[in-house]
């Protein structure tokens, strides 16, 4: 009889053991560059300045290769791609744009869509919580930063600090579970 006494004071005892928390990553939708890159393809094909140029733009994993005649079209080329990306919704903060290479009658530039944050970056981070003595602990997990904290107001007052903190990269804020 005194079962529905324990089952309460177990249920109560897994709830008090959960913290809430939210993960900070820094990410962009894969399906929106390939669709960024493909509209900025489109554009360079039907430009009048571009036309016999041979300028493309190639999409592989995390690296959008730029292939034109000269420095002045990569340069407008990158114009277009920020332009289309930015349409999409994809934060340009992500992008790391290599040096071009000219050789002979090509010019190619590499640009790297950073995804996740370096174990440099979050020990950074970490340390900016920390100091701001809000009452949440920061755990690096992989590529991306859990906090957790048992007030909300503390989660809330954290995002805000993070969103003022001078990052080079876009940061998301995910899996609030309260």
């Amino acid at each position: 009889r005194n079962f529905s006494t324990s089952s309460r004071s177990t249920a109560s005892r897994s709830r008090a053991e959960f913290v809430p928390s939210f993960d900070v990553v820094s990410d962009f939708d894969a399906h929106e560059a390939a669709n960024a890159v493909d509209q900025a393809n489109r554009e360079v094909n039907t430009r009048f300045d571009f036309k016999g140029t041979g300028s493309k733009y190639e999409l592989d994993e995390q690296v959008i290769a730029l292939t034109s005649q000269s420095e002045f079209q990569l340069q407008q080329m990158m114009d277009i791609l920020r332009q289309k990306l930015a349409k999409r919704g994809i934060d340009i903060a992500c992008l790391d744009e290599q040096e071009p290479e000219l050789t002979g009658s090509t010019a190619r530039q590499n640009v790297i869509l950073r995804r996740g944050i370096e174990s440099d970056l979050a020990r950074k981070l970490v340390k900016t919580v920390k100091n701001s003595k809000i009452k949440v602990q920061a755990a690096i997990q992989g590529d991306k930063l859990r906090i957790s904290g048992k007030k909300r107001d503390d989660l809330q007052a954290t995002i805000r600090l993070l969103k003022e903190t001078d990052v080079d990269l876009p940061l998301q804020y995910e899996n609030f579970r309260d």
